[in-house]
């Protein structure tokens, strides 16, 4: 299914979402244990804001700049109408290019929904678009193995599709980030969130002089101290 279709989709789908009971706190929990791993407020950016706003909301909260992006024209209109001063993207995130790298990237249950060939060049996007430290919170399907489907959702059909844990953690490495969190959070359903932190930038430091001065040579190293601490 491409993402075209699923635009279509959740342009129906959009007045259902903006007024869910279920979505006010849908994701709230995850992205604050998100926000514990940042380093402070700075730029961020809501992939599949759809028309809810609970999450730029949170954002907003926090202090960070926030924008959104989305495939869907309605959910932008209602996301805008909720939220006028924020800066929205009316993209495809396969085919978008970042303007600018981020501190926070929040992708809740929205990149599964991209064909499963191309979900690996977009992990590898987020994990580009984010600052040294920064952090990318986002959904898969808890499955082993890559795999995709299509079901009805409130008489609209979409697309969903995973790469399979191992493999998601592997890319996660090459990317340049590390696995903070992993989490089956509505278990028994495979509903899967993961969060990643981009590695800082490796300091190098500068030794002029490797060689031991005469009062280093001359103390001595008390070799229970080299034994590990309980």
């Amino acid at each position: 299914m491409e993402p075209q279709q699923t635009a279509v989709s959740y342009d129906k789908l959009a007045r259902h979402w903006a007024d869910n009971a279920f979505l006010a706190r849908n994701g709230i929990a995850q992205h604050e244990r998100a926000l514990q791993f940042s380093r402070g407020a700075g730029l961020a950016l809501d992939i599949g804001c759809g028309s809810n706003g609970r999450i730029i909301d949170l954002l907003l909260s926090r202090g960070f700049e926030v924008e959104g992006l989305d495939i869907s024209s309605e959910m932008l209109a209602l996301a805008k109408a909720k939220h006028p001063n924020v800066l929205f993207h009316h993209a495809d995130v396969c085919r978008w290019e970042f303007p600018r790298r981020y501190d926070f990237i929040s992708a809740w249950d929205s990149v599964w929904h991209v064909p499963l060939d191309r979900q690996a060049a977009v992990l590898e996007k987020l994990s580009s678009g984010l600052n040294p430290g920064g952090v990318l919170i986002f959904t898969s399907g808890g499955t082993d193995a890559p795999g995709h489907v299509t079901n009805p959702c409130h008489g609209q059909p979409l697309y969903h599709a995973a790469l399979g844990i191992p493999h998601l953690l592997r890319l996660v490495d090459e990317f340049g980030c590390i696995c903070r969190h992993l989490e089956y959070d509505q278990h028994p359903e495979s509903h899967l969130y993961l969060i990643v932190q981009k590695r800082p930038v490796p300091t190098t430091q500068h030794n002029t002089d490797s060689r031991p001065s005469a009062e280093d040579s001359s103390a001595s190293v008390d070799p229970t101290s080299l034994s590990p601490r309980r």
